[in-house]
């Protein structure tokens, strides 16, 4: 069997990274696992991108030309709004691999037109790394349920109008996949639940299969090295929260856990904590957290992550919406107890008072005790990180998830193959 992924990069962003950890687990366990990418820094041989300048320039200027569309709405963030319009000639590419089956990861960014899938003829499995899938070009809805019949007016457009762009994205959808041979995997029960929700996906099958990660790499290292390598204080408990542009997007919960902290700097916890922020640079006029801050900026390396998380006493993922939150697994692989909200993706990684704590959504007092509860029990303090490596060493271990995509496509395979 031959498989291939389709995702727009490898291993730039959380969303590369967790498609490339797929293929990397296949490969290990021995399947013939291929990816092909519009760009690839890994330097993986079984990772096909385009080898030309041209190639390349072509997938900025798919992006612009899509960007185009956007202009009418002036109040969009350009950054989590896809139309996926601007053709790419992949077929070609994907015939001479010819794969028994295809797995689109994260492939936005002007990568696969929507057009395109039902040329294929194989098999098609889509792991969902946000929402876009069931959407009219939103990466997550926000407070909008309009996907549950179809999209239109739009709040993140700004738009008053039904027959906006969101609603021809919609549209384009239901005609182009109405007959694809289509599998969701989703990587917890929640984005499952929303998938199962949305009248685009509400008939097909949906599996859950968690992102992985390795956890060779992402590992409890002595705290003591950790905060010498960062620069960190020895004497201070530290609370760290990490996201790409951490403060400046709103889904990520900063505005949350900005009054939460200054909450807890009313208590005894004063003068025995400090904030860790990585995943965005210090402001030039920094927001009062009530405690010192530290920002360690963008680390985009897996040993620069695992010292960051095995430095801290507590991670806080306060996300409004989260697919997954590999952040928060991640720093549980490396020991360290996680605190979110309920009622978004990281309730499937987190088990309240075993490995972390998971606050009522979305209140700021309950959150504020969920980092009080960690940090306050010293004398369960391994207790809870020993707790947090046992659960990323059975529930998100690369060979584990690549064992149960394996078994589904077996299973489809055989659904299709002739009797």
């Amino acid at each position: 069997m031959k498989i291939l992924h389709l995702s727009t990069f490898d291993t730039i962003g959380g969303a590369a990274r967790a498609a490339y950890r797929v293929h990397r687990g296949l490969r290990e366990i021995g399947s013939d696992s291929w990816m092909l990418v519009q760009k690839s820094v890994s330097g993986d041989r079984t990772v096909l991108a385009p080898k030309t300048v041209l190639g390349q320039v072509a997938g900025r200027l798919r992006a612009e030309v899509d960007g185009l569309a956007l202009r009418p709405y002036p109040r969009v963030n350009k950054a989590v709004f896809d139309i996926q319009r601007a053709p790419n000639p992949l077929q070609h590419r994907i015939q001479q691999i010819n794969p028994d089956i295809i797995n689109l990861h994260w492939i936005l960014n002007s990568y696969l037109p929507i057009e395109a899938l039902p040329r294929f003829q194989k098999p098609i499995v889509w792991t969902l790394m946000d929402m876009w899938l069931f959407t009219g070009g939103c990466h997550y809805t926000q407070e909008c349920e309009h996907f549950q019949q179809s999209c239109g007016t739009c709040p993140q457009l700004g738009s008053s109008k039904f027959n906006d762009l969101s609603y021809r994205t919609w549209q384009r959808k239901v005609k182009a996949w109405s007959n694809l041979n289509l599998t969701i995997v989703a990587p917890t029960r929640w984005l499952a639940d929303c998938a199962r929700a949305s009248s685009l996906c509400k008939d097909l099958r949906i599996e859950v299969i968690p992102f992985c990660l390795d956890i060779r790499v992402y590992k409890p290292i002595d705290w003591q090295v950790a905060r010498a390598a960062l620069n960190l204080p020895l004497d201070k408990k530290l609370i760290l929260f990490g996201a790409i542009s951490a403060t400046q997007d709103r889904r990520k919960g900063f505005h949350l856990l900005q009054p939460a902290l200054q909450q807890l700097a009313q208590t005894e916890l004063h003068q025995q904590a400090e904030v860790v922020v990585f995943g965005s640079s210090k402001p030039e006029s920094p927001v009062d957290l009530g405690f010192p801050a530290h920002y360690l900026g963008h680390l985009n390396d897996h040993v620069s992550l695992a010292l960051a998380y095995s430095a801290a006493d507590v991670f806080v993922a306060p996300s409004l919406q989260e697919a997954f939150g590999q952040t928060a697994s991640e720093a549980m692989s490396c020991g360290t107890p996680v605190v979110a909200f309920k009622g978004t993706g990281l309730a499937d990684i987190v088990d309240h008072q075993h490995n972390g704590y998971l606050a009522n959504p979305f209140e700021i007092e309950d959150l504020a005790q969920g980092i009080r509860w960690i940090l306050g029990h010293t004398d369960s303090e391994k207790s809870l990180r020993l707790a947090a490596r046992q659960k990323a060493e059975q529930a998100f271990a690369l060979e584990l998830q690549a064992r149960r995509y394996l078994d589904l496509y077996q299973d489809l395979l055989a659904q299709t193959s002739p009797a």
